[in-house]
């Protein structure tokens, strides 16, 4: 009696197991507030319209797709790019139909943007201009918030967010007193 039982539990095992396999990932996976992005800021190409400004070029990747992204910098930001591609993270092609369309007030601290993004981690990449010079401190440290939103056949909106997103301070300054340290503490 007791192998019997033994292996009914041993065939319920592998029965669970299938099924487990078998099954979809779970809800919480394929949740847009639940994606991951990354990304960074360095320095950007001087404007040839305003080369008195400091153009700051920040560069990001998610998991999943989104429908629009705020950059808020911790710095004023003077002018920002209005026309946002994202591109293949092999192939380093634009993706046409992966793009964004951004404002916001100038000067302000928020850059925003609507779009398309197909997510599998295509790059975003566009720059916003503050006044100060990129490696003097403070130094710029801006968040990344996304949103994803759907409309069902009745016309009922669902929406999404997941961030902020640290950004992080510019690449290639030298260290400072601050190197290291963001505005989100790590976890």
């Amino acid at each position: 009696m007791l192998l019997a039982a033994i292996g009914a539990l041993v065939a319920l095992a592998a029965v669970a197991y299938t099924l487990a396999r078998s099954a979809g990932p779970a809800t919480a996976d394929n949740n847009p507030s639940n994606m991951l992005c990354k990304g960074h800021i360095e320095k950007g190409e001087p404007s040839p319209d305003d080369p008195t400004v400091t153009q700051v070029k920040y560069v990001f990747a998610c998991s999943q797709a989104i429908t629009g992204y705020q950059i808020q910098p911790d710095h004023a930001v003077q002018s920002m790019d209005t026309e946002v591609f994202a591109t293949d993270r092999t192939t380093k092609q634009v993706i046409s139909t992966d793009s964004f369309s951004c404002n916001g007030d100038l000067p302000g601290y928020g850059v925003n943007c609507n779009g398309v993004y197909g997510g599998d981690w295509r790059v975003v990449t566009a720059t916003f201009a503050i006044d100060e010079k990129l490696c003097d401190e403070p130094r710029v440290d801006p968040l990344l918030t996304v949103t994803f939103a759907t409309a069902n056949a009745q016309r009922q909106i669902t929406q999404f967010l997941a961030g902020p997103f640290d950004l992080g301070r510019p690449h290639g300054c030298p260290k400072s007193a601050r190197s290291g340290k963001t505005r989100i503490p790590a976890s």
